[in-house]
């Protein structure tokens, strides 16, 4: 859509920033990912709605599902309580992410508001790095950045899910994901509180399957013992 130049307190108008993609913080995937290992990293991403929609993922999740990373359009004030609210309602772990931390089985990292959250291997092991950066598709953390880290170093370990959110933020990098072997799920319109995100993602062709919210939970562990 056209955007409305910015007017300076003088009446003056300037450009508005230019729409960033990942390339600022990573270069698109160029080859295969690093080799398959036994465990599987799911890589969520949502905006305006995904609070109870994550909630109600969640809840339905077992204490020993795989490990999951979040970005979930949020304030910086705001995403530390988030994560306590959730670790108290569901079985898995939840918390803040925390640059460095290992991504575990049973565990949930929602990433910090207004830091990106990539996701990097180290041997066998997953891990996320937490950065400060420029917004992407004009979020901070971006679902393009998490996806995209995602492509390049899980591939067909990973699992990429959008859900409900207005714009086209994780579109780009999901494409990216099943480019790269992973198997990517997109919440369905009916229940999205904002068919933007996963409507893009769709468009772009970067979508596997598209499921209902109450189906999400399912389709991650069905894709965990496969």
């Amino acid at each position: 859509p056209p955007v409305t130049p910015l007017v300076t307190p003088l009446g003056r108008t300037r450009a508005p920033e230019p729409k960033l993609s990942a390339d600022v913080m990573m270069p698109a995937p160029s080859g295969g990912a690093m080799a398959r290992t036994t465990e599987r990293v799911i890589c969520i991403g949502a905006s305006t709605g995904g609070t109870e929609a994550l909630r109600e993922v969640l809840e339905a999740l077992p204490a020993d599902s795989p490990g999951i990373v979040i970005v979930q359009h949020m304030p910086e004030s705001f995403t530390a309580a988030f994560a306590r609210r959730l670790d108290s309602l569901c079985e898995m772990t939840v918390r803040e992410a925390r640059d460095g931390d290992t991504v575990l089985r049973g565990q949930v990292l929602i990433a910090p508001g207004n830091r990106h959250m990539l996701l990097q291997r180290s041997g066998a092991r997953y891990l996320v790095a937490v950065k400060e950066g420029p917004l992407v598709s004009r979020h901070r953390p971006s679902v393009d950045v998490l996806f995209r880290s995602a492509a390049h170093c899980a591939g067909g370990n990973a699992v990429g899910v959008i859900m409900t959110g207005m714009g086209d933020d994780g579109a780009t990098g999901m494409r990216e994901m099943k480019q790269a072997g992973a198997f990517t799920v997109a919440q369905d319109e009916e229940s999205c509180v904002v068919f933007g995100m996963p409507k893009e993602a769709i468009a772009r062709g970067g979508v596997d399957k598209v499921v209902g919210l109450s189906s999400i939970p399912r389709e991650i562990l069905r894709h965990d013992r496969s």
